[in-house]
Parts: C-alpha cells; sequence; structure tokens
C-alpha cells in the first residue's frame, strides 16, 4: 500500500471526527469557548473605541476644556483630587477677562432636570437645562436650526430667553413655530430665541434633549452663586495658539484658585487628543486582559484535545495496527491524526470568531453604533487555533505513528 494521499488523509480525518460526535463536539466547545473569549472583548471595545473617537470631536481642534476633575477616569479619585475646590463661574469670569491670547471662554453646567411645558403639551421628564454664554454654540459644536444662540446681552442682563434641542421642540411645538414661544421649566418662563440641529444620542443618552439659558440667569433661579462648573471650554481662534493659550490658561487658572508655587494643579485641561490617549490606554488594558483570558481558555482546550487524542488513539490501536500491517507509512498514521486535532481547531476557531463578533457587536446594536470587524485579532485567532492543533495533537499524532503492528494487532 503506497502512501495516503492528502485527500483521503482529510476524508479519513473527517470521518473519524464525525463518527464520534459527542467527543468531538466537546473538544469543539473549549475551543470555540477560548476564540469567542478574545473575539467578544476586542470587538466590544473596538466598537466603543471607534464611537468615541467620533464622539469625541466635539472639542474641535482649537478647543480645550477645564475641568475640576479628569473628564475621562479610569480608576477612584484620589484624596487630593477629591479635595479640590470647585470651579465658579466667578474664576470663569475671570479667567475669560485676564486672559491676553484671543479666546472665546464658554462654562456649561447643568442646573435642573424635569418637564419642559407649551400650553397643554409637555416633554418627558428627562430635559436638562444648563447654563452657558455666547460662546456656546462654536465652542460645544451646536448649529442653530431656527432662530438665533445667545448672545452677550442675554447674559450681561440675565433675560430669561432659551435655545431648545430638537427633540423639545418636536415634543412641544408640533404644527408652529417655537420661536417667541413661552415656555415653563420648573415653574419658570423662557422665552424660546432658538432651536438646535440634532445632534443625536451619546452613549445611549439623547443629546437633543436639552434647554440652554444665559448661565446668569440660572444663577438667579437656581442660586449657588459658588456651585461646580462641570466643563469649561476655551476655543482659540488660531489652530496655532493652542498650546500657547494652554500655558496661559494654565498660569492664569493657578493664580485665580491661588495654587501655590511648586503645588499639583487642582484643575484638569484636556483636549481630544489627551482624552483620546487616556481611553486609548484604558481600552488597551480591557483588550489585553479579554485576550489573554481567551488565550488562557485555548491552552486549557488545546490540553483538552491532546487528552481526548491520546484516549483516541488507544481506542484506535488496533486499527493503526492493521493499517501499518497493508503499508501504511508512519507519517501517513502522524498526518491523519495531526489532521483532526487541525480540523477540531479550526471548526471550533471559526465558530469561536463568528459567535464572537455577533455578541461583540450587541453593544453597536445596544447604542445604534457602526458595526466593527478585528481583523487583525481574527487573523491571530486563526493563527493560535492553528499552533495549538500542531502542539497539542503533535504528541498524540506522533506516539500513533510509533505504534508497532505485531503489538497493535494483539492490542484487545
Amino acid at each position: 500500500m503506497r502512501g495516503m494521499s492528502a485527500i483521503e488523509a482529510i476524508r479519513m480525518a473527517l470521518s473519524s471526527l464525525t463518527g464520534h460526535k459527542t467527543r468531538s463536539a466537546l473538544t469543539l466547545l473549549g475551543m470555540v469557548i477560548g476564540v469567542f473569549a478574545i473575539i467578544v472583548s476586542v470587538t466590544a471595545v473596538k466598537v466603543i473605541d471607534v464611537y468615541f473617537k467620533d464622539r469625541l470631536q466635539f472639542l474641535g481642534s482649537s478647543t480645550f476644556t477645564i475641568s475640576r476633575f479628569p473628564p475621562i477616569q479610569t480608576g477612584p479619585l484620589d484624596r487630593s483630587m477629591r479635595n479640590r475646590p470647585e470651579i465658579t463661574w466667578d474664576q470663569v469670569e475671570r479667567l475669560q477677562r485676564i486672559m491676553t491670547l484671543p479666546v472665546a471662554v464658554s462654562p456649561f453646567e447643568d442646573f435642573s432636570m424635569g418637564k419642559a411645558r407649551y400650553g397643554d403639551r409637555e416633554t418627558l421628564p428627562n430635559v436638562v437645562i444648563l447654563g452657558s454664554n455666547e460662546h456656546v454654540l462654536a465652542n460645544f459644536s451646536y448649529e442653530i436650526e431656527l432662530g438665533r444662540g445667545l448672545t452677550s446681552e442675554d447674559v450681561q442682563f440675565s433675560r430669561p430667553v432659551v435655545v431648545i434641542g430638537s427633540e423639545v421642540a418636536e415634543d412641544l411645538f408640533v404644527n408652529e413655530t417655537p420661536l417667541g414661544k413661552t415656555i415653563r421649566f420648573d415653574g419658570i418662563r423662557y422665552e424660546v430665541i432658538g432651536t438646535l440641529k440634532s445632534k443625536g444620542a451619546f452613549l445611549g443618552f439623547s443629546q437633543d434633549n436639552r434647554i440652554i439659558a444665559p448661565i446668569t440667569r440660572m444663577m438667579s433661579v437656581y442660586g449657588n452663586p459658588d456651585r461646580n462648573i462641570a466643563s469649561t471650554s476655551v476655543r482659540v481662534t488660531d489652530q496655532r495658539l493652542l498650546s500657547a493659550a494652554m500655558d496661559e490658561a494654565t498660569g492664569r487658572m493657578r493664580t485665580i484658585r491661588k495654587v501655590e508655587p511648586g503645588e499639583d494643579n487642582n484643575f484638569e485641561l484636556s483636549t481630544n487628543d489627551s482624552m483620546q490617549r487616556i481611553f486609548d490606554s484604558f481600552t488597551s488594558t480591557l483588550t489585553m486582559a479579554g485576550a489573554l483570558i481567551g488565550f488562557i481558555a485555548l491552552v486549557a482546550a488545546g490540553i483538552g484535545i491532546m487528552n481526548i487524542m491520546l484516549v483516541s488513539v488507544t481506542e484506535r490501536t488496533r486499527e493503526i495496527g492493521v493499517r501499518k500491517s497493508i503499508g501504511a507509512r508512519s507519517r501517513d498514521i502522524m498526518s491523519q491524526f495531526l489532521l483532526e486535532a487541525f480540523f477540531l481547531c479550526q471548526i471550533g476557531g471559526i465558530a469561536g470568531i463568528l459567535l464572537g463578533l455577533v455578541a461583540g457587536n450587541l453593544v453597536a446594536v445596544q447604542f445604534n453604533i457602526s458595526a466593527a470587524f478585528p481583523w487583525g485579532w481574527a487573523i491571530t485567532a486563526v493563527l493560535l487555533v492553528t499552533i495549538i492543533a500542531i502542539v497539542f495533537g503533535g504528541y498524540p499524532a506522533l506516539k500513533a505513528s510509533r505504534l508497532r503492528p505485531i503489538e497493535s494487532l494483539r492490542y484487545e
């Protein structure tokens, strides 16, 4: 008997696997779980990463943000951060006055959440009213749909005027223009001077159910002039001045907040790039953790494959003896067992990749995000299962190829 052809070896390997369906299925399960753990984690992280990169562009390339705490926190705040004093409206105003470089400073603070009302119509109780100034549209990438935005006079004279989000406008004004109409929020009357274009949702939270009013009016209505301003955007007129403006703003804020020389800043400055670097570090950690868990599961699955194939070698000792006695070579026997391990690993790997992609992209479905396919990790998973097939299937295949025909034929 001459050596088997490749096609014959593949046919016999597949025949052996289908002949032991339960054993093959259990072996596949371990491989599926390992690859699934890798692909689902990296897919979910990639989906979120792409989403954040897109959404973080709201700051623009010519702006930076001043805040009390880091905008993206990957762990608990230490005591020194927790004890930082508030960034107040007075401090924001002082910063605007003393900056020498041409910048536009805009606060952004939410004051209340509730229902907006117009006549007998009202919104859901999830509308947020925010305080800002005349620079809010340019600094936070808002666009006017109808009417106008806030002006410096609106802020200076604390006028009861508002610009409303597209959802608020749709809920309250079905067949009429919102402009010039009076709405109520928390029992206070405001005149609608403009509506905003839709910005969609961010992590499932709508950005269109907002009302923006002069921050001075909000301070008058809700009190607490020393409240913390959650976010203050600073926009430079020339992008080339961004670094210089950040340096000046840092020095000015240290003076305003009475930070002693040598002490750390008690505030944060961040840009798109700095926030993206923080988020990239966080997502890289998540990706590697998921990949490590998956790799451990793959090694465990590989050990399982080796054990099952060793049992298979023992069970098929007599078969191996018969095949060798009629001319099968050792390498033919070895090829068959390696092919069995290869097919088990590849089928399990492909199933794990497909299941991981589906599960990982559930995040995209949940938050209406574009789906992602981590090609690099999928290829890596295929290579890993191939290596595992060779490493953990190699010993049983070698053992089977070294069986002596006469001893094998005597095996009961």
